[in-house]
């Protein structure tokens, strides 16, 4: 497989699931704040924090509300990780190997695009915020149901495969990370109804609120909750379930590849520690340790299989 091709799939795969976890993070926000006792207000600016990008949004002066905040998360041109830039992104990569995935991919994720670029004002009201991001849920979920069940599995399956669990393992840490510190201002989180409906928050952010309950079978608390989302190998969207899918990946391309020991190496952060004793300064230390494994992993990624980004001549 071509270089290029490799990366569009990779990058086609990143894009749908970053659309994918931006809705959820929004609907999640918006839920909890009806859930949430008269007069405690949880705040918005978490969200931009989780998805990495508050110099981008306060580059333009404006305040952290919610209202700034939905628009810059959805529909925001100038804000490359909003749900919209996200999907032109996808559409562009996907549009350049259109001849490798399945045409099916093509339409849906045009059919999405569309939605989305139609509707993004709609998004931003409050009426009509759920309806556009659940269609936006749902609607990548369809693509990635799709590419995971008729594409043929060989090297553009494995690229897409590795590009989704990627993604969806940075977005675990980062809400993680963001979610056991800035939901509820710190001297109300000594209430345990407050600190239960934080971590339940948390599960739903990544859909894992019944799996939990089902599987764990204990109350809602912070070191059942770190436990579930960091180690349990069967649920899809914890830590470790998506490295060793990307693991999986890699070693069905190459199993001497360099990225396999970076995936290792990962593995082996994980077991060294009992997440749920961590203190939350332990805690953030740790995330950004293994925040730094998935850059490692993406930019061995990039330098085994993709090609080089273009040389910038220096002005004679």
């Amino acid at each position: 497989m071509l270089s290029r091709v490799a990366e569009n799939i990779y990058w086609l795969s990143r894009y749908v699931e970053r659309a994918e976890n931006t809705a959820r993070l929004v609907r999640v926000n918006s839920h909890l704040v009806l859930d949430t006792p008269s007069g405690i207000t949880p705040g918005w600016k978490p969200l931009v924090d989780i998805t990495g990008l508050s110099d981008e949004f306060h580059s333009v002066e404006r305040e952290a509300n919610e209202r700034n905040i939905v628009r810059f998360l959805i529909g925001d041109a100038n804000n490359p990780g909003s749900i919209l830039s996200s999907l032109i992104a996808a559409r562009e990569n996907c549009r350049t190997v259109r001849d490798v995935l399945p045409r099916s991919s093509w339409e849906r994720l045009n059919e999405l695009y569309l939605f989305a670029r139609e509707n993004v004002q709609a998004g931003l009201t409050k009426s009509g915020r759920d309806r556009f991001l659940d269609e936006i849920i749902s609607g990548s979920q369809r693509i990635t149901g799709l590419l995971g069940s008729v594409m043929y599995r060989d090297e553009a399956y494995f690229f897409s495969r590795i590009g989704r669990n990627l993604e969806r393992a940075d977005m675990t840490t980062r809400i993680i990370d963001v979610r056991s510190t800035d939901l509820f201002p710190e001297d109300l989180l000594e209430s345990r109804s407050l600190d239960t409906l934080q971590w339940i928050s948390v599960l739903r952010s990544m859909s894992g609120y019944q799996t939990y309950r089902r599987h764990v079978a204990i109350r809602v608390s912070r070191p059942a909750v770190l436990q579930f989302l960091f180690l349990n190998p069967h649920f899809p969207r914890s830590f470790l379930h998506c490295v060793e899918a990307v693991g999986e990946s890699i070693a069905r391309l190459d199993e001497n590849s360099p990225v396999v020991r970076r995936i290792n190496a990962q593995k082996r952060m994980l077991r060294r520690i009992d997440i749920g004793e961590m203190s939350q300064a332990s805690l953030h230390e740790f995330i950004d340790e293994l925040q730094l494994g998935i850059m490692g992993v993406h930019q061995t990624l990039a330098q085994t299989y993709f090609l080089p980004p273009p040389a910038i001549e220096e002005a004679g």
